[in-house]
């Protein structure tokens, strides 16, 4: 048990150590202006789909941009309806992580990481910046680097292929896998990096892996949903509309996952590629599909969410 823990913990640490590395430096390097794109570049859900593209491949995090807007929602900053283009726009972002991890260069982790330890140590701010950046990637590459060490004793063991077995359908399984993993490490490029490890390791067939990265996107919303607790009701519909927006598209593409499979397939590349590519695909093709529908799905949101519901329990209250 130990040469699975070990790994799998080390792994994980490092990797999200890196990942607050880099939103901490990419933070320092933009200062105040992340909230100031949101405020000032959402009047209309494709602009806020963009907003919400370069916000999270600054901060590398889509809950982070998330929580982000949840607090500016229920501080009265921005209203329900402009925050759907910067959800749509999180989940494109977010795939930045990932085809970075694709292009391989995991050889450059070390150099990496002493390059930003020497540039923190300068006394420029935004030299420091960089510097935290810079030593967050190199991190988040040996982070990937430890939890493929996990693919051996798994592969020894069976675990995988035997826990795929266990449902009717595998598809649902790794989609039903994909959402708890993330939603108990509280990182999507996480579970997909770790997917891409035992894809690449021949520990899973291409499919299942599709799977996990679906489910990757609904379980990233348990963040949002956590940061909601307590909010206004305005805020909890970001949470809602996050959710249901992610679960939407899963529902839609659970039944093509052996066509996405095939069509990354097409393209060049190693294993891990695929798996990166498979992410970028489905979340380009699910936010521009609901880009269209974002004002009628904020109704909608703000439907099963009605501002009566609060008003009711403080009179009940007093009675």
């Amino acid at each position: 048990m130990k040469e699975i823990l070990i790994p799998f913990a080390t792994g994980l640490a490092v990797f999200l150590f890196g990942m607050q590395l880099i939103r901490i430096g990419l933070g320092i390097l933009a200062g105040d202006r992340l909230e100031s794109l949101l405020l000032r570049f959402t009047r209309t859900p494709a602009r806020g789909m963009f907003t919400g593209l370069i916000v999270t491949s600054l901060l590398q995090s889509s809950s982070a941009v998330t929580v982000l807007a949840i607090g500016l929602v229920d501080a009265g900053i921005l209203t329900f309806p402009q925050t759907i283009g910067i959800i749509l726009g999180t989940n494109i972002g977010t795939t930045v992580t990932t085809e970075i991890l694709a292009l391989k260069i995991e050889d450059f982790a070390v150099p990496m990481l002493v390059a930003g330890g020497c540039l923190h140590l300068l006394p420029w701010k935004r030299i420091k910046g960089a510097g935290m950046a810079l030593a967050g990637f190199g991190c988040i590459f040996l982070g990937m680097e430890a939890m493929q060490w996990l693919s051996f004793p798994l592969k020894e063991r069976g675990w995988i292929q035997w826990f795929l077995e266990q449902g009717e359908n595998p598809i649902w399984t790794g989609i039903a896998a994909g959402t708890l993993l993330t939603a108990v490490i509280q990182s999507s490029s996480a579970a997909v990096a770790m997917t891409m490890g035992f894809y690449s390791a021949g520990l899973l067939p291409l499919p299942a892996a599709v799977a996990i990265v679906l489910g990757s996107n609904v379980g990233t919303c348990a963040t949002g949903l956590i940061a909601a607790t307590g909010t206004g009701r305005s805020a909890k519909r970001v949470a809602v509309a996050h959710l249901l927006l992610n679960v939407i598209g899963v529902l839609l593409f659970a039944p093509a996952v052996h066509w996405l499979a095939d069509a990354v397939r097409l393209l060049e590349g190693d294993p891990a590629a695929r798996v990166a590519h498979v992410q970028t695909l489905f979340n380009i093709l699910c936010s521009l599909i609901a880009l269209p529908f974002a004002r009628p799905f904020a109704r909608l949101v703000t439907a099963l969410v009605p501002d009566g519901v609060i008003v009711w329990r403080i009179s009940k209250g007093r009675k």
